[in-house]
């Protein structure tokens, strides 16, 4: 798999499907996710659709740069960011949701793609809205997938999602894999299926085991503030896909995210929660092929 430096002092693990003379899709993968989540399946029946696609594992995952010089003591950050110390919670983060963004920018410069429709998915929505906002004469169109504004009272997660996300995950492989499966409690209700979660955990660990890119990670998502302010001045055209199903972000994120933008498409999604069933990639793939058409 090609790794390539975007920034110095970082490098980015990306895969390319399609042909490259077909208009860029570069898709941004969320919180400690590799890009093996973006399926190998959905990435060729979206290039198939005449689109050159990107996947990418952002800094601190997978097989891209690790910032392990900088450790994040996950409960220290969440006690200081709960207590409103916001100045000792930046001071244990290294980096930016800007910095994240930027990376993405950096691959399409490496690649030597001036400007592409951009799809992020849970923080690599945040991430993607973070491109549009600040670098958009290079966002040709933005797909903000199951994410949010950044506003605290938007999109929250079940008090039962939040735990999983935050709970530890076993450090052996068996465990590891078999912990997977309480991501069903903000998978679709219809076609959540255990055996698709375990699967993944088992790529994901087998190709990159990597926990302690998770707290700054974190801290860059937190710390990342609201973009309604900036949201509302965007003039890139939008479409937001949320699914109703979604308990770890809460559709009232992707609706105010579409409120938000000017013009922007809001396509809600029964029996979709936080994950994109492949019984649901016909709809999501017609959606994206129809507004980077």
């Amino acid at each position: 798999m090609p790794i390539t430096e975007v920034s110095p002092g970082v490098s980015l693990a990306y895969e390319t499907f399609g042909d490259p003379a077909d208009p860029a899709v570069l898709l941004v993968m969320g919180f400690g996710t590799q890009l093996i989540a973006w399926h190998e399946d959905f990435c060729r029946a979206l290039a198939d659709r005449g689109r050159h696609v990107i996947r990418y594992d952002n800094r601190d995952c997978g097989l891209s740069t690790k910032f392990d010089e900088h450790p994040v003591d996950l409960g220290r950050f969440i006690a200081a960011v709960s207590s409103g110390d916001i100045a000792s919670a930046l001071a244990m983060v290294p980096y930016s949701l800007q910095d994240m963004a930027d990376d993405g920018l950096g691959l399409l410069t490496a690649l030597g793609i001036e400007r592409a429709h951009v799809v992020g998915s849970s923080m690599g929505g945040m991430i993607a809205q973070t491109m549009a906002v600040s670098r958009p004469a290079r966002v040709l169109t933005l797909t903000s997938m199951m994410s949010s504004t950044g506003e605290p009272e938007y999109g929250r997660a079940a008090p039962e999602a939040q735990a999983v996300l935050f709970s530890p995950k076993p450090a052996d492989r068996e465990g590891y894999v078999a912990a997977a499966e309480k991501e069903l409690v903000w998978a679709s209700k219809r076609y959540g299926d255990p055996g698709d979660l375990r699967e993944l955990a088992a790529r994901s660990y087998d190709r990159a085991y990597y926990p302690a890119g998770v707290g700054r990670q974190l801290g860059a998502m937190i710390l990342g503030g609201s973009r309604a302010d900036a949201l509302l001045q965007l003039r890139v055209p939008t479409l937001v896909i949320h699914g109703l199903d979604d308990t770890l972000i809460d559709p009232s994120g992707g609706k105010r995210t579409a409120d938000l933008v000017p013009g922007a498409e809001l396509l809600l999604l029964p029996d979709m929660g936080h994950d994109r069933p492949r019984e649901l990639w016909p709809d999501i793939i017609d959606a994206l092929a129809t507004h980077t058409g």
